[in-house]
């Protein structure tokens, strides 16, 4: 029922996780999908299926890095900015680790956002889809620069609707709740910590990054045409409890 057949999609952070679930899934609908990842080239993820993806390296946090990959396209219509990163064991509360975390998942979200505008204001069918969090919504105790980041996403997504949509640009976001990733697997992996979160979830299960993917495409698609400015939980209902 989605398709994107002739649409060309970028999805910053696409080379793993829920990044990687999300390119796929744009693939999977037909989509031209370039990704982004920090090593130097694809084969630097043997893990990672990246075939049919067509690899940019970019350091978000780098002085011009996005306007400099921007310069790399010429045509652009959708734009999914899945950068983050995390600091665990208490160092988000140090002032510069603090600063870096920031850096990347909230600065270097809006300098993808601000250095692709160009290439989506000539699109007919132009979306920006934010990758948020359930952090954007409640407290992370343990990760105050992660939680402060990803809480700005929905104010910046919010934000960024308003002023673009008269350059026909939608900006919508998806907030994903425990899902399976290496930015995770800290606490997927240790039994007390899952076992913790699984009885939080009404669903009883972790996400995958292919249903992040789903709830991406709909957002970016033709189905959601009258939607703006909009942070969608995708969290097995943790949220609600």
């Amino acid at each position: 029922m989605i398709d994107f057949t002739g649409r060309r999609v970028l999805v910053a952070g696409g080379s793993s996780g829920i990044g990687l679930g999300i390119a796929r899934r744009f693939l999977a609908a037909g989509a031209d999908v370039h990704i982004t990842g920090t090593r130097a080239d694809a084969s630097a993820y043997p893990d990672g299926d990246l075939d049919g993806l067509t690899f940019h390296q970019l350091d978000v946090a780098a002085p011009d890095s996005a306007s400099s990959l921007a310069g790399e396209f010429t045509t652009l219509d959708v734009l999914v900015p899945s950068v983050g990163t995390v600091a665990y064991g208490g160092a988000e509360f140090d002032l510069e680790t603090f600063r870096s975390v920031v850096d990347v998942n909230l600065n270097g979200v809006m300098a993808l956002c601000a250095a692709f505008r160009p290439h989506l204001t000539e699109s007919d069918e132009a979306s920006i889809v934010v990758i948020g969090s359930t952090s954007s919504f409640i407290a992370t105790p343990g990760q105050p620069a992660y939680s402060a980041s990803k809480g700005a996403l929905v104010t910046l997504t919010k934000s960024l609707a308003v002023a673009w949509a008269k350059h026909g640009v939608r900006v919508n976001g998806v907030a994903p709740g425990f899902v399976n990733t290496k930015l995770t697997s800290r606490s997927h992996d240790d039994p007390d910590v899952y076992d913790a979160t699984i009885s939080r979830i009404p669903l009883r299960r972790w996400g995958t990054p292919e249903e992040m993917g789903d709830a991406t495409l709909f957002l970016a698609s033709t189905m959601a045409t009258y939607i703006t400015g909009q942070m969608l939980l995708v969290d097995g209902g943790i949220t609600l409890m």
